[in-house]
């Protein structure tokens, strides 16, 4: 009986993978399903974090960054035991190899796949982080918890690899919409930050779940993300103007924080003696800020809706935003675990209300609306930031409702966007991952160029002659016509050289001649694990058809030619941009 039930699963299994790649809607209704998983898990982790500061800092009902003031003090040691929980996690993860992976890694290097383990660590991490009160968001947990269950369902369905990064995208997309209750904003995600491009084939997959996601939020009891913004403006050119050059700033300020983030991190991890208590430490550090303003604890939620309520000073505003770029910079180099999205619109609010502080107090006979400033300034240091113009475009439609204003909302994402790429050339996720050796600069898929290798191209036969042959020898074992060249080693086969065959039978050359003052390319030969974008400079380079590939011991493995690497080279160009069509 128990045979028969395994084989029925396995063969209803094998029906399902088969169905997933021949119907695209069935991939939709899989889609939908990874969009529901999202948005539960999403729901999840927001309760979860919002009991800790609950606990510990006795939140009712408000979010904890929108509190007036700290009445206990002692509270605030939340703050360091989340970071004394976090050192303790790590002594548990102590014996893992490598950093988790996130998703944006996962679809840019691996083709969307995602340990399960990786999941759950990066998930931890960032709710203790979170809800102790460091200065980071939840939305990487989000889109991490989101894009890796469906990472975890894909490979068990055996999806292809296209099929596979669409399915992450969508999961992590689902989780963004049921953050905000904004379906077009977790599409979005999907499409910029996570899978890299916009695709006929992913339209589908990806607005089904997000709408998905979008659904559980509100079954739960969830609402939407809303923000109110002045009726009835009337937008001009000069308007225009203004707003082009808040997106300007914004990038420049979004530079300046990823960048000190990084300088602070290097920084701190050159402190030995912190050793594994850095977290600990951190957490020490922000109690003060947190003294100072309650604004700079968790990610800001509550902040930004109190300031646009209140529109406090233009000192008051300049205050916080030093004071929330101390306390995330410290979060995040001192070892808390979340993201800088929704600390970036908060950031972007504030400096979207200074922006028209200033203008409006520069006697220039010009009006900025705050609140209005403040949505264009979220959305231009975000995207410097995170990158997804259209994210924050979509995300400031759909929370506020207010189409005049999107324009510019959108000309200053772009302008941020385009700043930022020229000047920096990463979003903060992609920053981090080059930081740690990584080549990606995108979440497009490179994974098949990091693994078209020398080794995976190589041909493993070819003639081989030693470096104490004879002409005559060389005859002998190579006739003219059986190969163009001939690898010459030493006795144990360590690579000596290449010997052109042409060479060899040249007219007037003795016999009895040495081969070895006919060889060339004595030190061009290539490494097993180069890739295809290291390897095709190097025949240009070397001036060479064909190259050696020599292990790390000296010894001669395989032989690559110039034509055989480019047509390879071109078949997976050829094959991605058939899967980016959806084509089969």
């Amino acid at each position: 009986m128990q045979r028969n039930w395994k084989s029925f699963a396995r063969s209803s299994t094998i029906r399902v993978r088969r169905r997933l790649r021949q119907s695209e809607a069935t991939f939709i209704l899989l889609a939908a399903a990874a969009g529901l998983a999202a948005g539960l898990m999403t729901n999840v982790q927001q309760w979860l974090a919002h009991g800790l500061q609950h606990l510990f800092y006795g939140v009712e009902g408000n979010r904890l960054s929108a509190l007036g003031a700290i009445h206990h003090p002692w509270r605030l040691l939340a703050l360091p035991l989340g970071g004394l929980m976090l050192t303790l996690f790590a002594l548990l993860l102590k014996g893992r190899k490598g950093a988790p992976i996130d998703v944006v890694e996962a679809n840019a290097l691996h083709g969307g796949r995602i340990p399960g383990a990786d999941n759950l660590i990066i998930a931890t991490q960032t709710v203790i982080s979170n809800g102790m009160g460091a200065s980071v968001g939840l939305e990487a947990a989000y889109a991490q918890m989101g894009g890796g269950a469906a990472s975890m369902l894909g490979q068990w369905l055996k999806l292809r690899r296209n099929d596979l990064r669409t399915l992450v995208g969508a999961g992590a997309g689902a989780a963004i919409g049921a953050a905000f209750g904004a379906p077009l904003t977790g599409a979005f995600y999907a499409f910029e930050i996570v899978i890299g491009h916009y695709t006929p084939s992913a339209i589908a997959p990806v607005i089904a779940a997000a709408l998905a996601g979008v659904f559980v939020t509100r079954a739960l009891g969830g609402e939407p993300w809303l923000i109110a913004t002045t009726a009835h403006r009337a937008i001009t050119t000069g308007d225009y103007l203004l707003y082009a050059l808040l997106g300007l700033l914004c990038a420049w300020l979004g530079i300046l924080i990823m960048r000190l983030v990084t300088f602070t991190e290097v920084r701190v991890q050159g402190w030995t003696k912190l050793g594994r208590w850095k977290p600990l430490v951190g957490g020490l550090l922000l109690i003060p800020l947190a003294l100072a303003s309650p604004q700079t604890l968790s990610a800001g939620h509550g902040a930004l809706h109190l300031n646009l309520v209140l529109q406090p000073a233009l000192t008051l505003l300049l205050l916080i935003l030093g004071l929330k770029i101390a306390a995330s910079v410290i979060s995040l180099s001192f070892g808390f675990r979340g993201g800088l999205f929704f600390a970036s619109l908060f950031l972007g609010s504030l400096a979207g209300q200074i922006f028209a502080g200033l203008v409006n107090a520069g006697g220039l006979g010009i009006f900025l609306d705050p609140n209005d400033a403040a949505l264009v300034g979220m959305a231009g240091l975000s995207v410097s930031i995170v990158g997804g113009p259209m994210t924050l475009a979509l995300l400031m439609l759909e929370t506020t409702h207010d189409f005049a204003l999107m324009a510019v909302v959108l000309t200053a994402s772009l302008l941020s966007s385009t700043v930022t790429r020229e000047m920096f050339g990463f979003s903060f996720s992609t920053w981090r991952l080059h930081l740690r050796g990584s080549s990606i600069r995108s979440p497009r898929d490179i994974g098949w160029v990091l693994s078209l290798t020398a080794a995976r191209m190589m041909r493993r036969d070819w003639a081989s002659v030693g470096e104490d042959c004879t002409v005559a020898e060389f005859r002998r074992t190579v006739p003219l016509g059986s190969a163009s060249k001939a690898i010459m080693t030493d006795a144990v086969g360590h690579y000596r050289g290449i010997v052109p065959t042409a060479a060899a039978y040249a007219p007037g050359l003795d016999g009895d001649a040495q081969v070895a003052a006919l060889a060339v390319l004595r030190d061009a030969k290539l490494k097993p694990d180069a890739d295809i974008q290291t390897v095709l400079p190097l025949f240009d380079r070397w001036a060479a058809d064909e190259l050696a590939v020599v292990d790390g011991s000296g010894l001669v493995i395989g032989v690559l030619t110039e034509k055989h690497a480019r047509r390879r080279y071109f078949e997976e160009i050829e094959s991605s941009q058939r899967a980016l069509f959806g084509e089969s």
